[in-house]
This record gives C-alpha cells, sequence and structure tokens, in this order.
C-alpha cells in the first residue's frame, strides 16, 4: 500500500486538522479510510486507489497542546485534477476522530509539475550563469590554440634567411619588425605579412621588398626603434612608420595595442616632419618606379589594410543610414541610425571607430572627442578635429 511518493504524484493535498482531544496517527488515517468508504463510489474509493497507486502513503504530523491535538494531513496523487478535488473535498466531511470531535481544512492542492518547472527554470538559469561564467575561459583557451598555430607559421624569407609570416610574399603590403620575436608576436595576433630585420642593419632582402610593396615600419617605443626608422630610410623606400607606446616593445604589446599602433600609424612625410627631419625627396626615380609598380595608396595615416576594410563598410552602409561601431580590435559592435550616433557614443565606452553613411556632422564630432572615438569614417565631412582622425569616402578611393 502506499506505492506512490510525492516525487511521482502530479498532486499533493495539504490539510490542516484540528481535534477537541488528545489522538495518535492511527487514528486520524483511520478516520480518514473509515468515514470516507462508500462516500464517492467504488471509483474513488481511498483504499482502492491506494492499493492501486493512486493515492499515495497518507503522512500525519501531530502535536497536542494543553489537551487539544493540531497538525497536517498529506496526501499525494496521481489522478487527474477533478477526481484530486473531489478525494480532496471528501476529506472535509470527516466530523470526528476516535472519540473526540474534529475539523479537517483543505488548504491547498499543490501542482507538483509547476514546481518541477519552477525548479527547472531555477536550475536552467544556475546552468547557463555558470556556462556564460565559464565561457571566456573557453574562448580564451581557443585563442591560446589558434595563437600557437600561427606561431608555428614562421617562415625563412630570402637569402638572408630573415623570420617572416606566410604571406610576406602575396601580400602587396609588408611589415616590416625589428626581430624574431616581434614576427611571432604578430603571428600569433593574426598578421601573416610581416618579417623581421634580424638586427641593427638593414638586409638587402628588406631593402629590396621596400621597393615594391606599401611598407610599414614598426619599431619598438624608444630611441632603438627610431634610429631602425633612420636606417630603413637611408637604404629602403618605406611609406608608413608605426610605433609601440613609449617604452615598450613590439614584442610584448597586446592585441588591441597592435591594432592601436598600426591604425595610428603616419605617413614617412609625417614622421619626418615630426622628427625634425624632413627633406627633399632624394631618390626621386626609385620612387617613381616604386609607385607604377603598386596601386597608388593614399598618405591618410591609415594601414592599407584598414583602407580596405572602411571602403567595404561604407559601401555597404551607402542608403541605409546606418552606423557601424567598431572596437579597437575592427570588431563590430552594432549597427545603429544615425541620428541615434551620438546618443550611443555616450552609452558605449569601447567604441573606437565609426563608418557612417552620411556627412560626419561637427556635433558628431565633438561627441567623438569627448569619448574614446580615434577615428570616424563617413561618405563627407562638415568639421575636422585635432584629436579624432576624419576619414571621407574621397580618401579612401
Amino acid at each position: 500500500m502506499g506505492k506512490i511518493s510525492p516525487i511521482s504524484a502530479k498532486y499533493i493535498v495539504h490539510t490542516r486538522i484540528h481535534v477537541d482531544g488528545t489522538v495518535e496517527k492511527p487514528d486520524v488515517i483511520g478516520a480518514v479510510f473509515g468515514q470516507t468508504e462508500g462516500l464517492l463510489g467504488s471509483e474513488l474509493e481511498l483504499r482502492e486507489l491506494q492499493k492501486s497507486g493512486r493515492i499515495g502513503r497518507i503522512e500525519v504530523k501531530l502535536e497536542t497542546k494543553n489537551g487539544k491535538t493540531e497538525g497536517t494531513i498529506t496526501i499525494p496523487s496521481s489522478m487527474d485534477m477533478a477526481e484530486t478535488a473531489i478525494v480532496a473535498s471528501a476529506l472535509e466531511t470527516i466530523q470526528r476522530i476516535g472519540p473526540c470531535n474534529a475539523k479537517i481544512t483543505v488548504e491547498n492542492i499543490e501542482d507538483v509539475r509547476i514546481t518541477k518547472r519552477g525548479y527547472v527554470v531555477e536550475r536552467a538559469k544556475e546552468l547557463l550563469r555558470t556556462m556564460i561564467e565559464k565561457g571566456p575561459e573557453s574562448a580564451e583557451l581557443m585563442e591560446e590554440i589558434k595563437q600557437a598555430v600561427r606561431s608555428l607559421e614562421l617562415v625563412e624569407y630570402g637569402k638572408d634567411r630573415l623570420p617572416a609570416g606566410p604571406g610576406i610574399k602575396e601580400s602587396d603590403e609588408i611589415i616590416v619588425v625589428e626581430g624574431r620575436a616581434d614576427v611571432i608576436n604578430l603571428l600569433k595576433n593574426g598578421f601573416r605579412n610581416v618579417i623581421g630585420l634580424n638586427g641593427t642593419s638593414v638586409p638587402k632582402t628588406i631593402a629590396d621588398l621596400t621597393k615594391t610593396k606599401t611598407t610599414t615600419v614598426f619599431v619598438d617605443g624608444d630611441r632603438g626603434g627610431k634610429l631602425i626608422v633612420r636606417e630603413l630610410m637611408a637604404v629602403g623606400d618605406i611609406d608608413f612608420v608605426a610605433m609601440a607606446p613609449q617604452g615598450k616593445e613590439v614584442e610584448e604589446l597586446t592585441k588591441k595595442e597592435i591594432h592601436k599602433c598600426l591604425r595610428a600609424q603616419v605617413p614617412l612625410d609625417q614622421f619626418k616632419e615630426e622628427m625634425g627631419e624632413l627633406k627633399p625627396e632624394t631618390k626621386p626615380q626609385a620612387r617613381e618606379q616604386k609607385r607604377q609598380q603598386r596601386p597608388k595608396q593614399k598618405s591618410i595615416g591609415i594601414h592599407p589594410e584598414y583602407v580596405k576594410e572602411f571602403k567595404k563598410m561604407l559601401d555597404e552602409l551607402i542608403g541605409t543610414r546606418g552606423a557601424y561601431l567598431l572596437d579597437s580590435n575592427m570588431n563590430i559592435l552594432g549597427k545603429v541610425p544615425t541620428k541615434e550616433l551620438k546618443n550611443t557614443i555616450r552609452s558605449l565606452p569601447d567604441v573606437d571607430t565609426i563608418v557612417m553613411d552620411g556627412q560626419i556632422t561637427p556635433d558628431i564630432i565633438r561627441y567623438a572627442e569627448r569619448s574614446q572615438v580615434s577615428t570616424i569614417v563617413g561618405v563627407s565631412s562638415a568639421g575636422t578635429s585635432r584629436r579624432v582622425k576624419i576619414v571621407t569616402a574621397k580618401d579612401l578611393e
């Protein structure tokens, strides 16, 4: 008897019992079976229901105080809702338990499935929260694996057997760094068109490369880095200069710092001017030959790879009156209508670049200057800025 447990039941009947006297649990159970016998017909006879497992074990808890007994009766049911309600109502017809007057009141009928659903929802939330918390670790693990694979892509290039990335041959643009460790760091962070000097003197291999490819020199943020740029200026034909933050080396930069440095690169003439070394062109024939051998590159202070990305994004946006918001790694954070740009800039601190359909207005520039935005790309511009780089569609041609 009483095979069903509250765990497998669909409903649980909860009742309160009040007895004007002292009674025991067997008295209560006997009253439940005895005084409901024949009341509901053979199909809902409690003894038969319990034998078949449709009614579970009847739990009784009693407490006697001052000659009176109070307590609860709990009955699990696997019957349907209507049948369970009928049986519950029958309990309230019990008026005596043993020799004492008694009153039983049904407090509620609990739907166990609702309770289980509540548990499922809460547990699912907990599991999801755990998955989200572990997510970044998984992402970091995947990134670590990717970086390890990229570092294995290191090759030796040219007669000087210089450390380089596998994309150095086919790419129209190259990044020249100081040494092997710098090459490995850039490879780990996704740059395949990189080559190292392997010393302070410039190998002929690199001098020749600079004459046929768009060249960015990426050096440490110290005096030694500037000396290497001067050396390259003397024997090569470089286009852009990028420097690590003051006191830092390229090999120790994070992915975010690498992207930030390359996006802040300056044309060679601007670098010379800043260093006080702007001189007339000493090799006009070599410059002209280089320009004929590769596509013309605008000196807007943006790496050619980013120029291509910006042009592609701007083409996608034309006619949409929308704007892409990018972080410092060129990842798209979202797309918003241009009319919502000002509010969005204020609420999103990670926005580094805006690519927008339409004219870059003075208002947008002012809001960008107050935030962390470093670059705005648009169809045209109605303003300028000393802090934010303004790039138009014409600049990207």
